[in-house]
C-alpha cells in the first residue's frame, strides 16, 4: 500500500510538472528571444542617436569615439555613415546572430548584432532553475507521499494487528486512534466487539465458576445417596432411597436451568408463590447426613406455612449456599429461623462459630473474597439468585453469623381458629 500511494502521488506530480513545466519553458524561452530582440533594437536607436548628435555637432565620429558605445562586449556594431567607410565596432560574432539595423537623420545606419548563443545560454540557466524547482518539487512530494502513506498504513497494520490480537483470544480494547474518521470507525468497531467479547468470556467463565459450585454439593448428595442403595439388602429402602435421589436429580436439572437461565439474563426470572416450608424441609433433608458425619446438628425454627414470592429453585439454591458455608466455615449447630417482618418473608441462617472475620464485613459477598481456603463464589452467586427474583441477601450480624435472605410475600396462610400458626421444628 505504501509503494502504491508513493507512486501515485509521484505520478501525480509529474505530471503536473511536465504539463506545466514545457509550458513554462517555451514562455520563457519565448520571452528571453524577445527580450534579446528588444535589447538589439534598443542599443541600435541608441547608437544612432549618439552618430546623429556629433553629426548636427559637427563633432568627429570614428571608431576610438565610439568603442566605448557599446555596452556589452559581445556585441558589435557597424555605423555606416554616407560618404565614408564603415566603422566597426568590436568583434563580429560568428553563426546564428540577432541583428537590428536603426536608420539616422542624415542617411547613417547602425547595425547591432549579438549573438543568439547568449540568449541560448540564459535559456539553459532559466531550464536549470525550472529543472532544480522540478526537482525540489519531486523530492518534496516523495517525502509527504511517503508520510500520507506512513499516516495511512500505519493504523492499518497496528488496526491488523489488533483484529489478530482480538482473534487470539485476547479481547482488551485499545482506545487507540488515528485521526483519520474512517479509521477511527474501524477502531470504534473494533474496540467495541473487543469489549463485548470481553463480556461474553467474563459470563463464560463466570457461568463455568458458579457450575462448578452450585453442582458440587448437589452431585455429592446424589453420590451418597447411590452409596447407601450400594450398601443395602432392603428393597423398601433401596425404593425409599431411589424416591429422594431422583429428587435430587429433579433439583439438580433445576440448579443447571437456573445457571444457564441467569448466565443469559440476570434479570429474567420465573417468580411464583411457594410454601417456605417445603424447601426447608428439602434442604434440611439433604443436609442433615454432611452434618450427622461431620459430628454437627441442623434445625429449623419460627412462623409455619409462610408464602413467599420467588423461585423455588433458586430460594433452595441461596440456602443450600448459606448451610454449605456454616458447614465449612462455621461451627456447632445450624439453626434456620423464619420470621415475617412487614410484607416479607425471612429465613435467617445462623451457627455457632467464630462468625465473619472485621476485616472483611460486607465484602463477604464480593466473589473472590473469602476468610478461608475457599472459592469465594458461594455467597455472592446465593446473593445473585435472591435479587434476580426481587429478594435480598444480607449479612445482618458477624458474630454470631446471621445471615438473612428477604423475600416478598402473600398474604399468610391462616389456620383454623383464624390465627398464624408458629411452630417449632
Amino acid at each position: 500500500m505504501r509503494r502504491r500511494l508513493i507512486n501515485s502521488t509521484l505520478a501525480v506530480v509529474l505530471v503536473v510538472i511536465a504539463v506545466f513545466g514545457v509550458s513554462l519553458v517555451i514562455v520563457e524561452t519565448r520571452t528571453i528571444s524577445n527580450s534579446a530582440q528588444d535589447r538589439v533594437e534598443s542599443e541600435a536607436v541608441r547608437l544612432a542617436s549618439i552618430v546623429d548628435s556629433r553629426l548636427l555637432s559637427g563633432e568627429q565620429v570614428n571608431g576610438d569615439i565610439l568603442a566605448d558605445q557599446v555596452a556589452i562586449e559581445e556585441r558589435y556594431a557597424v555605423v555606416r555613415i554616407p560618404g565614408r567607410s564603415p566603422i566597426a565596432l568590436g568583434t563580429e560574432p560568428q553563426g546564428d546572430v540577432i541583428t537590428y539595423t536603426a536608420e539616422g537623420e542624415r542617411g547613417e545606419k547602425v547595425t547591432v548584432e549579438e549573438p543568439r548563443s547568449a540568449v541560448t545560454r540564459e535559456v539553459g540557466r532559466t531550464l536549470l532553475i525550472i529543472a532544480g524547482v522540478a526537482l525540489l518539487a519531486v523530492v518534496a512530494a516523495v517525502l509527504l507521499a511517503v508520510r500520507q502513506a506512513n499516516r495511512l498504513a500505519s493504523p492499518l497494520t497496528d488496526l491488523a494487528s489488533t483484529a489478530e490480537r482480538l482473534g487470539s483470544g485476547d479481547p482488551r480494547p485499545r482506545h487507540k486512534r488515528y485521526g483519520v474518521p474512517e479509521l477511527d470507525r474501524v477502531a470504534d468497531v473494533l474496540d467495541g466487539s473487543a469489549e463485548r467479547i470481553a463480556r461474553m468470556l467474563t459470563a463464560e467463565r463466570r457461568l463455568a465458576a458458579d457450575a462448578s459450585h452450585q453442582l458440587r454439593t448437589p452431585l455429592t448428595a446424589l453420590s451418597m445417596r447411590l452409596e447407601e442403595i450400594t450398601m443395602t439388602d432392603d428393597l423398601a429402602e433401596v425404593k425409599e432411597e431411589a424416591t429422594i435421589a431422583l429428587a435430587q436429580v429433579e433439583r439438580l436439572t433445576d440448579v443447571v436451568e437456573r445457571l444457564l437461565t441467569n448466565s443469559r439474563d440476570p434479570r429474567t426470572g420465573s417468580a411464583v408463590s411457594f410454601d417456605l416450608d417445603e424447601v426447608i424441609k428439602q434442604q434440611l433433608e439433604e443436609w442433615r447426613p454432611a452434618y450427622r458425619s461431620a459430628g454437627r446438628a441442623i434445625v429449623s425454627s419460627g412462623k409455619h406455612h409462610l408464602t413467599a414470592v420467588g423461585t423455588p429453585g433458586a430460594v433452595a439454591q441461596v440456602l443450600a449456599a448459606l448451610i454449605e458455608n456454616s458447614l465449612m466455615h462455621g461451627g456447632g449447630t445450624v439453626a434456620l429461623r423464619t420470621r415475617v417482618t412487614g410484607n416479607q418473608a425471612v429465613i435467617e441462617v445462623t451457627d455457632e462459630g467464630p462468625g465473619v472475620p472485621s476485616e472483611l464485613g460486607s465484602r463477604i459477598f464480593e466473589r473472590t473474597i473469602s476468610g478461608r481456603n475457599s472459592t469465594g463464589i458461594g455467597l455472592a452467586v446465593a446473593r445473585d439468585l435472591a435479587e434476580a427474583d426481587g429478594g435480598r441477601l444480607e449479612m445482618l450480624q458477624a458474630f454470631p453469623p446471621v445471615f438473612g435472605l428477604f423475600l416478598s410475600r402473600t398474604p399468610l396462610k391462616k389456620s383454623a381458629d383464624g390465627t398464624d400458626p408458629e411452630t417449632i421444628r
